[in-house]
């Protein structure tokens, strides 16, 4: 068994990733969610809104973005959003199912000994059923959820709490983000940034690769 992590020659010890659209290939899935219940009420989000600003927030945060854009009446956030997890839940239950790449760098990444946790700004109900229904569940020490924080991303407040928790500084910690909102976090909160186009470049070949590099600068720092 190959172990990397906690030498001097890798000072990494923790691994933390993103969940939606990293593990999971969850973004479409939120788009469809909100749109559904935003639709109820004469509203919706373009598919460009969505990547270029929404993509990544949590939801009462784009409720308050289309309240200042698009007048979305403030009196309907609470309903809207309660809509919109049950609609989420539906996705998740309809298309969310183990995938073997991410299955396998869970495995190896603990087996080489490095430390791993999700930070994500989802609800814990939804991260909980994500990661169960993606057989991915058993391999996390903790979740952070924005549940669990009071700045979500782009606030670094989620990774720092992470950091925390597991007892390291910043540079001992790679995040593994896709979306601008999370790798904004991500690169605030000190930590390295491997940031990945989507859930189809997420897998071991990716993160050992930049892994890696980062050892090699260490040794040459």
């Amino acid at each position: 068994m190959e172990q990397r992590a906690h030498t001097t020659k890798n000072p990494i010890h923790a691994i933390v990733f993103d969940l939606d659209g990293v593990l999971v290939d969850a973004t479409e899935w939120h788009y469809e969610a909100l749109n559904r219940a935003l639709g109820l009420f004469g509203f919706s989000i373009s598919r460009y809104e969505h990547l270029s600003a929404y993509n990544g927030l949590p939801t009462r945060t784009k409720l308050q973005m289309l309240t200042v854009e698009k007048g979305l009446p403030v009196a309907l956030h609470e309903l809207v959003n309660r809509l919109k997890q049950i609609y989420t839940r539906e996705e998740i239950l309809k298309h969310c199912w183990p995938s073997f790449d991410k299955e396998y760098m869970l495995s190896r990444l603990a087996r080489e000994g490095y430390r791993l946790a999700v930070c994500t700004n989802a609800i814990r109900d939804s991260v909980e059923l994500m990661l169960k229904r993606a057989n991915l569940d058993n391999y996390f020490e903790f979740i952070i959820s924005n549940e669990d924080v009071t700045k979500p991303k782009p606030d670094p407040e989620i990774y720092l709490k992470a950091f925390e928790r597991l007892e390291i500084q910043p540079r001992q910690a790679v995040i593994v983000e896709d979306a601008p909102h999370g790798v904004e976090s991500a690169r605030r909160s000190g930590g390295h940034v491997c940031r990945v186009a989507g859930f189809h470049e997420v897998d071991y070949w990716r993160i050992s690769s930049f892994l890696e590099r980062l050892s090699q600068e260490s040794a040459h720092a």
